[in-house]
């Protein structure tokens, strides 16, 4: 039993500790006692990142990066006044995961001791694919999650991504990228779950969820408008106008802080109409935080506050442009002291940045060190015992994605493979296990500089994990992914005559700044193959054998010119280190194929940008002779067997413009296999104040049946999913005739549903509905019906 005595002795020993480490205080207060007792000097070393071990002779990892971090001041000299955030101290080399705990662990010291609160660092490492470290699982790219249409399944990936990163020490996640896709021809479309909002932000939230689960905090990016640059040019200027901006590229960050509770954004590099992400209040004050009431931490994109003087030229000095960050919103720089360091001093002591505004980042700052336990007199950085870096369960979990994400574009017959089939396995991709890996995945990204490390993981082949299925009698690259050069086409076509059927691989090559065909500054001047692919592909569809084409890239390349040709077509967006196995069960029938499409997959190599998300005017039409309509529609997906769709229930036609209506679908398995579906829900809206999107996607639920199984699958929308930017600006919920089409893709509509929003005009705004509800009702047996 605690005495008086004893009670009075511990609240006189809380008393006497410094308020930033009295527990019984608030965080915000905590923090406020910090902010006070700060020198300008220690203000500043809590809002910038250091780069410990970023090589200056080049940018290996980030643009300009040479140019900013040549001159970088030592770790002992920056420590001496606190450090705020660690840059990727396992993504930036490769480092044994136990050595590279420990090592963090001693800098943590280092740091906590140079610093007279006692405050250490929070670390941050990318994530996007799974951990950026060296031997960590690398997971299928965000394009795979937004073709699998998982959310769960996303959402129990991402936890074991963070429980990996919270083993060795890693507080923050920069992941995931919730930049819509618009242009094809971008080279980030990798990064990106797909071209509709609705999607992106259903993914998205689930990545956060689970990434945030475990402690670790989850960073949006790119906010906002990153992916709508002219001509898919990495870092162009983007020309969306405000209503493109609020309905395409703003919901999903909308959706991922509403219901993943997301504690950390990162700006977009685009300047919208002008103005630059970094340093535009619009958006990180006045809709982020004051309209949204986002109270979480803003970190600049690498080097993106010295962008504003360097690239974008709206800053004449580091100190200005630091002004300009701060002003507009940005707590945190990253990866670097160019511009929060000593410019901002400077600044702040010449009297050209108030003070109060390095203390409003701070205070944000500070209070999310707090939470997360970086604030205490008792912290210690010891790393645990267990470090699941590249465990059975996380490969289990990637092998599970990887089978979902596979999309079965088109089949005639040859599909599922003979079992006794003799098969010839060609292409550059077909024994490379780069083929797998996206940009940020470690290997890709880092590890190509430093061979000597290896790939730390084991990444099968497609022909390996084929031969181990059927009879491989032949193997030929034919050709590099984008070197010109034909030497090897006789080897593939002689392979593939000798064959009862040719498995070709063809693709990308994920890289950085041009040393890819996919991937951060690897933009693509149009559609076709890359390199001589396509001409491989002609040769190999000449010999008159069975031709399966194996698509495995970072985003879709148009294949009008051989649709009808091949006798099947597979898609897979970086797949991961399992994907090679997930590509042969779907190869072999040992996998029922079940992703769908998250690009639609066009036509012809010209002509971009197209989405299906276009208005009467934005699709084929009589006045133009130029037919942007997708080859492979957004949502479009085959599987060996399928499931019975059966009529459509709904609720009354009239839908209260503040209320929600109900439309569900009967679904059976009337085969002998288990079957995955996903069911998509589109809203048509026929008359509106403004053009609207033909149909856009505003539900959907994966379904997953057992031989014999049946089960309703019902969702419940609220009128808020119909809203959009009206006439004046406001976004609106408008009464009138509305279409809720169930599909099994964009272009393949099961039932059309009318619908008459009924009631007052209303304006919705940030506490609007963004999800629809689904739930699936097991029926019991499917065996007789019609």
């Amino acid at each position: 039993m605690t005495t008086d005595a004893s009670t009075a002795e511990a609240a006189a020993a809380a008393d006497s500790v410094p308020p930033w480490h009295d527990r019984r205080l608030s965080r915000s207060e905590r923090a406020a006692a910090l902010v006070a007792a700060m020198t300008i000097e220690e203000k500043s070393g809590q809002l910038v990142g250091l780069w410990v071990g970023a090589d200056a002779s080049g940018g290996d990892v980030a643009p300009h990066q040479s140019d900013l971090s040549k001159d970088a001041p030592d770790f002992a000299d920056v420590i001496a006044d606190g450090l705020g955030q660690l840059t990727r101290p396992f993504g930036t080399r490769p480092v044994d995961p136990e050595l590279g705990a420990m090592s963090l662990a001693r800098a943590q010291r280092q740091i906590t001791a140079a610093n007279r609160f006692g405050l250490p660092a929070q670390v941050h490492e990318e994530c996007l694919a799974g951990l950026a470290a060296w031997g960590a699982t690398a997971y299928p790219v965000p394009t795979s999650w937004g073709a699998s249409f998982d959310p769960d399944l996303v959402e129990e990936m991402s936890a074991r991504i963070g429980r990996s990163m919270r083993a060795v020490g890693v507080h923050q996640g920069l992941a995931p990228v919730l930049d819509v896709v618009r242009d094809y021809r971008w080279g980030r479309v990798e990064e990106s779950i797909g071209e509709d909002p609705y999607l992106v932000g259903s993914i998205g939230a689930a990545y956060v969820r689970g990434l945030e689960s475990t402690g670790v905090v989850a960073t949006l990016k790119h906010f906002a408008g990153y992916s709508g640059s002219r001509a898919g040019r990495n870092h162009a200027p983007v020309s969306a106008g405000p209503r493109e901006l609020a309905e395409i590229f703003l919901p999903p960050f909308e959706t991922a802080l509403r219901y993943g509770k997301a504690r950390a954004v990162m700006n977009s590099y685009a300047e919208v109409d002008g103005m630059p992400a970094a340093g535009d209040r619009r958006l990180f004050t006045d809709l982020l935080r004051d309209t949204w009431g986002f109270d979480g931490v803003v970190v600049a994109d690498y080097f993106a506050v010295t962008f504003l003087r360097t690239l974008q030229r709206v800053a004449a000095t580091d100190g200005e442009a630091a002004a300009r960050a701060l002003w507009a919103g940005i707590d945190v720089e990253l990866p670097s002291v160019a511009a929060y360091g000593a410019p901002l001093v400077e600044a702040v002591r010449s009297g050209d940045l108030d003070e109060a505004l390095v203390d409003r980042a701070l205070q944000r700052v500070l209070e999310q060190k707090i939470e997360l336990g970086l604030v205490e007199a008792d912290y210690d950085p010891t790393p645990a015992n267990d470090v699941p870096f590249d465990d059975a369960e996380s490969r289990a979990i990637a092998l599970r994605l990887a089978r979902e994400a596979v999309v079965l574009v088109d089949n005639d017959g040859t599909l599922p493979l003979a079992a006794d089939a003799k098969v010839a396995v060609v292409g550059p991709l077909a024994d490379n296990p780069f083929a797998m890996l996206g940009c940020y995945s470690f290997p890709a990204h880092v590890g190509v500089h430093h061979p000597e490390a290896g790939l730390g993981i084991d990444i099968p082949t497609l022909l390996a994990e084929l031969g181990e299925r059927r009879d491989v009698t032949a193997h030929a690259a034919g050709c590099d992914v984008s070197e010109p050069g034909r030497e090897g086409f006789a080897a593939a076509v002689a392979a593939a005559r000798g064959a009862d059927a040719v498995v070709v691989a063809l693709g990308d090559r994920a890289g950085l700044f041009g040393r890819g065909t996919s991937g951060e500054g690897c933009d693509a001047a149009d559609l076709r193959l890359p390199g001589e692919q396509q001409e491989l592909l002609e040769a190999l569809l000449e010999t008159g054998t069975p031709v399966v084409l194996v698509l495995l890239t970072g985003r879709p390349y148009a294949l009008g010119a051989v649709a009808g040709r091949c006798a099947a077509i597979v898609q897979t967006f970086f797949p991961g280190q399992q994907g090679a196995q997930a590509i042969a069960e779907v190869l072999t029938g040992e996998v029922n194929p079940s992703g769908h499409l998250p690009v639609g997959i066009p036509r012809d190599p010209g002509g971009q940008p197209a989405t299906y998300l276009a208005p009467p005017l934005g699709r084929a039409t009589e006045v133009s002779n130029l037919d942007p309509t997708a080859l492979y529609p957004f949502g479009h997906g085959l599987s060996y067997d399928t499931l019975t769709w059966h009529p459509a229930t709904v609720d009354e036609e009239d839908w209260a413009s503040d209320g929600t209506t109900a439309v569900s679908v009967v679904l059976s398995n009337e085969t002998a296999a288990r079957v995955d579906d996903v069911v998509q829900v589109y809203l048509h809206d026929p008359v509106a104040q403004v053009t609207r999107p033909v149909q856009r996607l505003v539900a959907f639920r994966r379904v997953s049946l057992a031989a014999g199984e049946r089960a309703e699958v019902r969702f419940r929308l609220h009128a808020d999913l119909t809203s959009f930017i009206g006439i004046d600006g406001d976004r609106i919920v408008e009464p009138g005739a509305v279409e809720l089409r169930i599909a099994r893709s964009s272009a393949d509509v099961h039932a059309a549903v009318r619908r008459r929003i009924v009631g007052p005009l209303r304006r919705v705004g940030a506490d609007r509905a963004l999800l629809a509800e689904a739930e699936v009702r097991t029926l019991g047996e499917a065996k007789g019906e019609a």
